[in-house]
């Protein structure tokens, strides 16, 4: 439901207005905050947090990524002249509450497409409307919102390739806008502490290793080294794990730190002064198309939230394997680029692109587990954790999902090891009992030579997992299962 202006009333010139912070956490381009100034009256800027709502609540790493956020947007505000407003609770419930503490006739905000939260906006701008106060709401977080890109027929795109063609014919970036000087505050008004949140992971502790300058000047650090660096081979060394060549700016965009236009803009423009192939920019600039790609599926499918995007696949017959599900939450399949990739989660709430496929499929085909479960997993531990991106992936890996990999395809954990981490680095570096192995033999333990596990201090069983399932055996129980989801599908047809 759109959100837009509910009143034609005329607020007096010094009443303020209320910018509600949620995944946009900047001061650049950020379309409600110059909707806001603009309007020339103070502007109490306000973040809501609400655990107990409708909302998906963010996971652990992701609250992790969100104190240090949001500690670098009050420093921000601050120094512009304005206080952030801190409130934990029903987010209805404390804009009602600021509302009538400051006057405010107006609330400014950039919406959230994710299902739950475009309704529960829906339903709060209908309550404002009931008390004559405006709800003004805007496209800051994607390149194009949901229900601008439609096939001819007015339908939602299904498959990516034509959904990007038509995202970027139809698009227009907006006007790139920096951060005001000032922002005209209201002082005195009460607020939480981010200490008293304590959002950081206490029990257990495990964030020390996490990665990422949250803030907007971090997004603005990583994209300005990403263009300099990773962008210029990016299509060819993206899928090397060791290799510093994604752009590292998935929290960033996620929590609205940085417009995504702004990284289309500063890719682009790259390009048009030849510091990076042409090629290399269109390449990154697809990659965005797929996060608007997923965001839009989810809002325009909800349903694919817990259910498969293609019914069919609900009648996957998923196998209980908790000691298999334990073992992958903790790097010890017995695989090592597994291992390697859920190490690195664990210990830096990230997790490289391709290593994230890898490990998707291995728990989805080759222990058979539900992608649901790995899902809620990644949720958790991710601090880049995105709705959209993160189901439509899980349900891209597991072959339910719109535009989905083909079901026969099983990644063979051996194979993607030794080609896209050839010299070991990245195995070595996240699975340090496996160090001395040498190359031929690091990607498959199990199979080296007693005197090769010796010279390299492995004992298999001890220093370094067996391996929890045969892959050959595990791919063949994997595409039986998938073509009984088949038959079934074609029996109903």
């Amino acid at each position: 439901m759109e959100i837009g202006p509910v009143t034609t009333e005329t607020p007096r010139d010094d009443t303020p207005v209320i910018v509600w912070f949620r995944r946009d956490l900047r001061l650049a381009d950020n379309p409600a905050l110059n909707h806001a100034l603009a309007t020339g009256r103070p502007v109490v800027p306000v973040y809501i947090h609400d655990e107990g709502g409708p909302v998906r609540p963010a996971g652990a790493a992701s609250l992790w990524w969100l104190d240090g956020s949001l500690r670098a947007l009050a420093a921000d505000l601050e120094r512009r002249g304005a206080a952030l407003v801190l409130r934990r609770g029903n987010a209805e419930v404390e804009l009602h509450r600021l509302i009538a503490e400051t006057g405010a006739a107006t609330v400014f905000l950039n919406r959230l497409f994710e299902p739950e939260a475009w309704t529960r906006d829906a339903d709060i701008a209908h309550g404002l409307k009931a008390e004559r106060i405006d709800c003004r709401g805007f496209n800051g977080s994607l390149l194009a919102r949901p229900g601008s890109v439609l096939t001819g027929s007015g339908g939602p795109y299904k498959v990516f390739t034509p959904f990007l063609k038509a995202l970027l014919a139809a698009s227009e970036p907006p006007p790139s806008t920096p951060a005001p000087a000032a922002v005209p505050g209201v002082p005195g008004l009460a607020s939480d502490s981010l200490d008293g949140w304590a959002l950081k992971p206490t029990r257990p502790d495990w964030a020390a290793g996490f990665t990422g300058t949250p803030g907007e000047a971090g997004a603005e650090a990583a994209l300005a080294a990403f263009v300099a660096g990773g962008l210029k081979t990016y299509s060819r060394d993206r899928d090397i794990p060791a290799a510093p060549a994604t752009s590292r700016l998935s929290p960033h965009l996620h929590f609205g730190e940085l417009s995504p236009w702004r990284a289309v803009a500063a890719a682009r423009a790259a390009a048009a002064d030849g510091r990076v192939p042409g090629a290399e920019a269109d390449k990154f600039v697809a990659e965005l198309g797929w996060r608007d790609f997923s965001t839009h599926l989810l809002h325009q499918f909800p349903a694919m939230a817990d259910r498969a995007f293609r019914p069919e696949y609900d009648a996957m017959p998923w196998r209980d394997d908790p000691a298999g599900l334990a073992a992958w939450r903790a790097g010890r399949t017995g695989f090592p680029i597994v291992d390697a990739g859920m190490r690195q989660l664990w210990t830096t709430g990230w997790m490289h692109n391709r290593v994230r496929m890898i490990v998707a499929s291995f728990l989805v085909k080759d222990l058979l587990i539900d992608w649901r479960l790995g899902e809620r997993w990644f949720w958790n531990a991710l601090v880049d954790a995105d709705p959209g991106n993160n189901i439509q992936n899980w349900q891209w890996i597991a072959g339910s999902g719109a535009d989905a990999a083909p079901y026969f395809r099983v990644f063979n954990p051996v194979t993607q090891g030794e080609k896209f981490d050839a010299d070991g680095r990245y195995v070595r570096t996240w699975v340090p009992e496996l160090r001395q192995m040498p190359d031929r033999w690091l990607h498959a333990p199990w199979t080296a030579p007693p005197e090769i596990l010796r010279h390299a201090g492995v004992r298999l069983g001890h220093d370094y997992p067996r391996p929890v399932v045969d892959h050959a055996e595990a791919r063949l129980r994997a595409l039986e299962a998938l073509r009984t989801v088949g038959q079934a599908r074609d029996a109903a047809d």
